[in-house]
C-alpha cells in the first residue's frame, strides 16, 4: 500500500504558504503562498487558508482523500492541546480561535496544530540537520527568537506547552530576545555608529568589511552564546540546529559564538556537541509542519 502524502501549512504574520510532502520528505509540487493580510477579518483570512490547501491540491493534481492528514505550523502563542491561536500580535482578529477544529471541520481529515519554533525543529529532525539524532535543540533567528527541543522524534512541549519558550528570559538588564533577534541586531550596529538598517543589510555591509557592521555580527555571536549554553546544559543534545533568516549569516557570528559558548559548557559537550546550520531552507516550516502528521504516527508506535 502507497502511503499518502502530507500537507503542511506554514501561517505567519505576512504570508501562508501551502505545500504538499511525501513521506520522504520531498516537496511534491511548487508551494502555494499568498499574504497573510494578518489584520483582516477573522472570515477573511480562514478562507485564505482554505484557498490556499484548495490550489495547493489542485497544482498536484491530488484530492483531499489522498492526504493523509493537515500539519499547521503559526505563529503563537498558541495553545496547542485545544488547537488554539491565542491572542497573537500579527493575528489579532484571530485571538483564542480554534484553527485546528476550523479546518477540521472544512476537510474531514486529522489536523495537528504547533508553533512554528517547534515545526522547524521537527522537520530538521526528520529530513534535516537532525536527522538520526536523538536528542535535537533547535533556534530559530529572525524578527524574533524561538527554540524548541525535538527528543526521540516527538516535540517536547512541557506542562503548559511552553517548553524552551526562552525569549523572555532574563539576560543582562533586558530579556535574551532583546539581543538575539534582528531587531537586536538593528539595535547594536546603531550603538556601534552605524546608522538604521536591517539584519540583511548589516550582514552585507559586514561582508564587504564595514568594522560596525563586523562588531555588531561579534556581539551578536556572544549574546546568542548564553542561550545555546543554556539549552546544552538543560537538555545535553545530540546537536543544536540554527534556522531562520538570519542563521545565513552563520559565518558573521559563529566564530565569536563558539568562542563564548565553549567557555560556559559541561567539559564533554563542550568538546563534543556541535551547532551546525539547518538544511531545509527556505521550506522548512512548511516540511517542518507536515511533519506533526509524522509524529503522530511516531507516537502510536
Amino acid at each position: 500500500m502507497v502511503e499518502k502524502a502530507m500537507l503542511g501549512v506554514d501561517i505567519g504574520g505576512t504570508k501562508i504558504s501551502c505545500g504538499i510532502i511525501s513521506t520522504q520528505g520531498e516537496i511534491l509540487e511548487k508551494p502555494y503562498t499568498i499574504p497573510t493580510g494578518g489584520k483582516d477579518s477573522e472570515k477573511v483570512i480562514v478562507n485564505r487558508i482554505f484557498n490556499a490547501i484548495d490550489q495547493v491540491l489542485v497544482l498536484a493534481g491530488l484530492k483531499i482523500t489522498d492526504i493523509s492528514g493537515i500539519g499547521i505550523g503559526a505563529t503563537g502563542p498558541l495553545d496547542m492541546k485545544a488547537g488554539l491561536i491565542l491572542e497573537c500580535p500579527f493575528l489579532p482578529t484571530l485571538n483564542n480561535f480554534p484553527l485546528r477544529e476550523t479546518i477540521h471541520d472544512k476537510f474531514k481529515i486529522p489536523v495537528f496544530l504547533d508553533n512554528d519554533a517547534n515545526c522547524f525543529a521537527l522537520g530538521e529532525c526528520f529530513f534535516g540537520a537532525g536527522r538520526g539524532q536523538e536528542i535535537i535543540l533547535g533556534y530559530t533567528l529572525g524578527t524574533g527568537l524561538g527554540c524548541a527541543t525535538v527528543i526521540n522524534s516527538t516535540i517536547f512541549s512541557g506542562a503548559t506547552q511552553h517548553a524552551c519558550e526562552i525569549w523572555p528570559s532574563p539576560y543582562r538588564d533586558k530579556t535574551i530576545e532583546y539581543f538575539v533577534s534582528g531587531n537586536g541586531i538593528s539595535r547594536m550596529y546603531i550603538e556601534s555608529g552605524g546608522a538604521r538598517k536591517s539584519a540583511l543589510e548589516i550582514a552585507q555591509l559586514a561582508y564587504h568589511g564595514d568594522i560596525p557592521a563586523q562588531q555588531t555580527w561579534e556581539q551578536f555571536g556572544e549574546h546568542l552564546a548564553y542561550a545555546i549554553a543554556w539549552g546544552i546544559n538543560t537538555f545535553d543534545p545530540d546537536i543544536v540546529i540554527l534556522g531562520g533568516s538570519i542563521s545565513n549569516a552563520i559565518e558573521l557570528f559563529s566564530p565569536a559564538m563558539e568562542r563564548f559558548l565553549r567557555k560556559y559548557l559541561c567539559p564533554l559537550p563542550a568538546e563534543k556537541t556541535k551547532v551546525v546550520k539547518a538544511q531545509l531552507g527556505d521550506h522548512a516550516g512548511l516540511i517542518g509542519a507536515a511533519c506533526l502528521v509524522l509524529q503522530s504516527k511516531t507516537k502510536k508506535q
